[in-house]
C-alpha cells in the first residue's frame, strides 16, 4: 500500500455459480495480492469459500452467482464471499470423521485466518476471513 493512502482498497468480483469460476476467483485474488506473503493463504481461503457457496447454496443453481470482495489495508486482508442463499443452515466449521469426503473447508479457513465472521441475511450468507498482516488485530499495539 502506498504510504499516502490511509484507507483500505476494496475490489469486488461477481462470478456465475459454475465450478470453473472457483479457479477464476483464485487467480483474481492472486493477481491483486501479488507479492504479499499472505497471497497463498488468501487464495486457498477464496477457493474454499467459493466452492462452498457453489456446493451448498443457490449460488450453484442455474443463474446463480457468488460475490467476492477483497479489502486490503496496511493491517488486514479481508476476503468475503457472499452466496446466493437458500441453504438450510448458516456456514459453520464441522468436525467430520476420518472417512468423510466433505466438511473440512471452513475448519481449514478458520485455521488459516486470524478471524472468520459469518453474517446472515435474507438474501444469503457472507463469510469474511481476515488475515492480519502483522498477526495482530487492527488497532492492536505491539507492546
Amino acid at each position: 500500500m502506498h504510504e499516502y493512502t490511509s484507507t483500505a482498497r476494496v475490489w469486488g468480483l461477481t462470478c456465475p455459480g459454475f465450478p470453473e469460476e472457483v479457479s477464476r476467483a483464485r487467480r483474481w485474488t492472486r493477481d491483486i495480492l501479488a507479492g504479499s506473503p499472505l497471497a497463498e493463504d488468501a487464495e486457498l481461503i477464496v477457493s474454499e469459500l467459493s466452492a462452498n457457496a457453489i456446493l451448498h447454496t443457490a449460488s450453484g443453481r442455474p443463474a446463480g452467482s457468488f460475490h467476492l470482495a477483497l479489502e486490503v489495508s496496511a493491517q488486514v486482508i479481508a476476503l468475503s464471499i457472499t452466496d446466493g442463499g437458500d441453504a438450510d443452515t448458516a456456514p459453520k466449521a464441522m468436525h467430520p470423521g476420518e472417512e468423510a469426503t466433505h466438511g473440512r473447508g471452513l475448519g481449514m479457513v478458520s485455521a488459516l485466518a486470524h478471524r472468520v465472521v459469518v453474517r446472515n441475511s435474507d438474501d444469503g450468507h457472507t463469510v469474511t476471513a481476515e488475515l492480519f498482516t502483522d498477526s495482530q488485530p487492527p488497532g492492536g499495539h505491539p507492546c
